[in-house]
């Protein structure tokens, strides 16, 4: 053992450590990480909205349009378990600038885009950077705070954002899209970026946990090819037959490569992803409760995005204004459920009721109808919606990182971000495709050629996405309360990165 590493580990240099991780930056790193963390997750919405109008200007057709969204969402979910690991292995302040720097020059090649083909690349760049950029960014914040109670808080306010990001998305979008032009959607990552990379730049230090460690390729590979199968199959989906090859062939295929990496890592000297990570059964739970929670709050940002703007007539901007309470009521309810609740009564009695208010609003969302209006019909329940996904969200991501080694908050956060974006997918494909499947069943028994049978089609695939994200969020309830342990979780001062041996 070295001198140095004798002096960190004496009672004087885990002061010192202890002491440096208490300065006073930490709320601004906070700040910073937050600003980046909120760059990437409203990317996943904030082009959603602008696409009618970049469809118009670039001349592309239906068919290629879901590639849009779809490169984002293959090249971030493909590549995030590699991310984290660099971010572990070189460096979570190289990774988490080159990060910023690398998504920001993608967003300004989107926003220049002159056809399809420009715009698509420019989006699996941004994918690819946020992959890097998301865990590198979760990881810091799980190891600059150490102290339970402020890490409940700074985690209380990464959550709020993860979990309202993409209503911010689809307000930020609307804005830019009526009052500018579609391409400041991409635009805006720039101005973002440059806050975010100047904060890094001067408030971060370079922790290097797992340098002595060594990249694990054949996982790599084998993750990354899965989970782009596994995400790509479900978004064929969306366009083409659950019996079409490109659909259950890429499922298939994903599965088996996902099998292959985790029976890997059984045998690799330096896995991807240690398998001790995944076998927490607190963590375990979150991990489960973070992609449930993807899957389900599809239902609430794209089809009551179509009722509104479609139904109602809501502009761009005013839908995004529709958001908001749900967003205030999810921030409320983050910061009492991380600070208050978690730390008294445990994560099984909270996490639980969050996932059943949930289920409620949802299912109250049902009633909307041809003649609802937005105080009556939507705004009661985006509130109790926003309310139990508070409860959810921002204490999943906690534990789900927390107590971790230091040498594993990488890879850790990632795998956070990654079953966040396969159950966005999975909502994705499920919901699209059961409510294409309800307007045209409802069309099969009425006039298909009438105004007011398609206007009513239209309802019954919004209310049947609905239902089904319930549906979602109720058997989160049953596996949240059947996985967490009783009690409160213990802070794992072990896993706190003040001394490195």
């Amino acid at each position: 053992m070295s001198q140095k590493t004798l002096a960190d580990a004496s009672p004087t240099g885990v002061l010192a450590k202890a002491t440096a991780a208490a300065s006073p930056r930490r709320w601004w790193i906070l700040a910073i990480i937050a600003i980046a963390q909120l760059m990437v997750v409203l990317d996943a919405t904030i082009v959603n909205i602008a696409l009618p109008s970049a469809q118009a200007d670039l001349g592309f057709s239906d068919g290629n349009r879901q590639w849009i969204v779809t490169a984002y969402a293959l090249a971030f979910a493909s590549l995030l378990l590699l991310g984290g690991r660099i971010a572990d292995l070189f460096g979570r302040k190289p990774a988490f600038l080159v990060g910023v720097v690398g998504f920001a020059a993608a967003s300004a090649l989107g926003g220049a885009a002159n056809g399809f083909t420009m715009l698509v690349t420019a989006r699996a760049l941004q994918g690819a950077f946020g992959a890097l950029l998301a865990p590198a960014a979760l990881s810091l914040l799980n190891t600059t705070f150490t102290d339970a109670r402020e890490r409940a808080r700074a985690f209380s306010v990464y959550g709020a954002i993860a979990g309202a990001g993409g209503a911010v998305g689809l307000l930020l979008g609307g804005v830019l899209t009526d009052a500018l032009d579609w391409r400041w959607t991409l635009y805006v990552n720039v101005a973002i970026a440059v806050v975010a990379f100047a904060g890094g730049w001067v408030l971060l230090g370079n922790q290097r946990d797992a340098a002595d460690a060594k990249l694990d390729m054949p996982g790599t590979i084998l993750v990354a090819s899965g989970l782009f199968a596994l995400v790509y199959g479900f978004s064929n989906a969306e366009t083409h037959d659950w019996d079409s090859p490109l659909t259950w062939g890429f499922l298939i295929a994903g599965g088996l490569l996902l099998a292959a990496f985790a029976w890997w890592q059984t045998r690799a000297a330096h896995p991807l992803l240690p398998l001790r990570i995944l076998l927490d059964r607190d963590r375990g739970a979150s991990f489960l409760a973070v992609l449930i929670t993807g899957a389900g709050m599809f239902g609430v940002f794209l089809f009551l995005t179509y009722y509104l703007q479609l139904n109602l007539g809501f502009s761009p901007t005013k839908t995004g204004v529709a958001f908001l309470p749900m967003v205030g009521a999810l921030m409320v309810t983050a910061q009492v459920g991380t600070t208050v609740l978690i730390p008294r009564i445990g994560p099984k009695a909270v996490i639980p009721l969050g996932f059943a208010i949930a289920t409620a609003g949802m299912a109250w969302l049902t009633g909307i109808g041809l003649g609802s209006h937005y105080a009556g019909a939507v705004l009661p329940q985006l509130i109790v919606i926003g309310v139990g996904l508070g409860l959810v969200m921002p204490p999943a991501m906690q534990l789900a990182t927390g107590g971790v080694a230091a040498e594993d908050a990488g890879v850790a956060s990632a795998t956070v971000n990654a079953m966040q974006q396969v159950g966005g997918s999975i909502g994705t494909a499920l919901l699209n495709t059961l409510a294409a499947s309800a307007a045209t069943d409802y069309l099969s028994g009425h006039n298909p050629a009438g105004k007011q049978a398609r206007a009513q089609a239209t309802i019954e695939s919004y209310t049947t996405a609905f239902w089904w994200s319930a549906a979602f969020f109720a058997a989160g309830t049953v596996i949240a309360f059947l996985l967490y342990r009783r009690g409160v979780p213990q802070q794992n001062t072990e896993a706190a990165p003040v001394v490195h041996m």
